[in-house]
């Protein structure tokens, strides 16, 4: 939890807290010499009481989307954002005593606006990511020494490593990620939390990313690929669109994300939709094809027969200029999850004319 999140969530619980004292004042628990002044409508008898509760129930909304928030719930904005219109209304009726809470008022709505929007991609990407396992064809799918037989040596010596091979292996994959990205050479490193869902038969997966750009700007990403169309789609603060990318170049470059990434769903690697060519022992191109989009990369094995690394020609925006560089990424571990071996940390780099750029590490902290 940062110090922004958790300045904001004290602001809210305290502001909450005073809401005590309409309650307290209407309701004869306080000397009303304590307060400056008389309300902009007088209230007596029943109907001061009855705005004394309004103040109660604003301060318990207020304290539920405290809780809410810290249990990051993302509908904590709905009780904040009614607790601040009635709040708002009960201020402008006591304005000499209560003024003075427009502020934190404000600092809420402002947090309700960006709440709301989070609680709207949130909600277009869990669409997205049922949308394409309703298109799964089988949930599972057995992998056998038949199925191998015709694949290049190296291919095969990896499938074995990760012990697909005689597994009813799934074909909907949900996968949690973090790690640090950046966006030219000499920039700092953010770090980001993603999940993603995939399926491979047919192909598809839906990418969410969380980026801390620095402790006020939260960056979320959307990377998609469905039916061999791809889509990117960032949002600083899930408001403000800077990237909305469709087309050939990035349906090419998503369908070569989704080979690479094969070293955490290798099963997907006996499917109609690939053609392997092998190019000597420790090295297999691989050509996807899904309608009219193609792709192609080169698989690395090392001595081991595991996948060391992968690398194509991906198409990329270089200080906005789309153009097609070499796109390399290294395996740094190996690891199993639900009985299948998988690259669990790797780095990717641009191999560039004035240099390689590494600019993104990630590593696989859960699988299901």
């Amino acid at each position: 939890m940062n110090v922004v999140r958790i300045i904001f969530l004290v602001v809210m619980a305290i502001h909450g807290l005073i809401h005590l004292l309409g309650f307290a004042r209407e309701w004869n628990l306080l000397s009303r010499d304590q307060f400056k002044s008389e309300t902009i409508v007088h209230f007596s008898g029943t109907m001061a009481r009855m705005v004394g509760l309004l103040w109660l129930v604003t301060c318990m909304l207020l304290l539920s989307a405290t809780l809410l928030a810290i249990l990051r719930k993302d509908y904590y904005w709905i009780p904040a954002g009614i607790a601040i219109l009635i709040s708002q209304v009960l201020i402008i009726l006591y304005w000499q005593d209560a003024k003075f809470g427009t502020i934190p008022n404000i600092i809420i709505l402002i947090a309700v606006v960006l709440a709301g929007a989070s609680m709207q991609f949130n909600g277009m990407v869990q669409h997205e990511a049922r949308q394409i396992r309703m298109a799964v064809k089988k949930e599972r799918m057995l992998v056998t020494e038949d199925m191998i037989g015709e694949l290049p040596s190296p291919v095969k010596r990896w499938l074995i490593n990760t012990h697909v091979i005689g597994m009813k292996c799934p074909t909907t994959i949900n996968i949690l990620q973090r790690g640090t990205m950046r966006r030219k050479p000499d920039a700092q490193w953010m770090p980001f939390e993603a999940t993603q869902s995939i399926t491979i038969d047919p192909p598809a997966f839906v990418w969410k990313a969380s980026i801390q750009a620095n402790p006020f700007l939260e960056i979320v990403g959307r990377d998609k690929l469905v039916q061999g169309r791809g889509n990117m789609l960032i949002k600083p603060l899930s408001v403000f669109t800077i990237a909305n990318s469709s087309g050939s170049e990035i349906d090419e470059a998503t369908l070569i994300r989704f080979l690479a990434e094969m070293i955490w769903y290798p099963q997907a690697s006996v499917l109609e939709y690939l053609k392997w060519d092998r190019i000597d022992e420790r090295h297999a191109r691989v050509t996807m094809t899904v309608g009219d989009t193609r792709a192609t990369g080169t698989f690395e094995f090392n001595a081991d027969g595991d996948v060391s690394g992968f690398e194509a020609q991906r198409f990329g925006d270089f200080g906005g200029v789309i153009r097609k560089e070499t796109w390399s990424i290294s395996v740094k571990q190996y690891q199993e999850f639900q009985g299948i071996r998988i690259g669990s940390l790797s780095e990717v780099t641009w191999k560039l004319k004035e240099g390689d750029f590494m600019w993104l590490r990630l590593e696989i902290t859960d699988m299901n």
